[in-house]
């Protein structure tokens, strides 16, 4: 089990662009919320998270991206999920998370 974290802060956009690889679990969630925490310390804006490379992700991953939206919502900002996979897509809808993150190439 394991997580790739690639960011790149996209200035025209005024957007990070995230690229997780890997999977989200009780293993390494604490390892995405640190890296997504130190991004926004650095440079407070909307994310774009790209999960295209996301195998898998748990309740415990949920609950960092969860954590790290309500943090962005007090600042009026926004996380975008593009490119989830079916299962990943399926999560979001499953648990209604779809509500709350705007999920895009579904």
């Amino acid at each position: 089990m394991s997580i790739h974290i690639q960011t790149n802060y996209q200035k025209e956009e005024n957007v990070w662009l995230v690229n997780l690889q890997g999977e989200i679990d009780i293993y390494t969630a604490n390892q995405v919320k640190e890296s997504l925490n130190k991004i926004l310390d650095e440079q407070m804006t909307d994310l774009k998270i790209d999960c295209f490379e996301l195998t898998y992700i748990d309740s415990t991953g949920l609950g960092v991206l969860i954590g790290i939206l309500k943090r962005l919502k007090i600042e009026e900002k926004n996380i975008k999920i593009i490119n989830p996979r079916p299962n990943i897509s399926k999560l979001f809808h499953i648990t209604g998370l779809d509500k709350i993150f705007l999920i895009e190439g579904e």
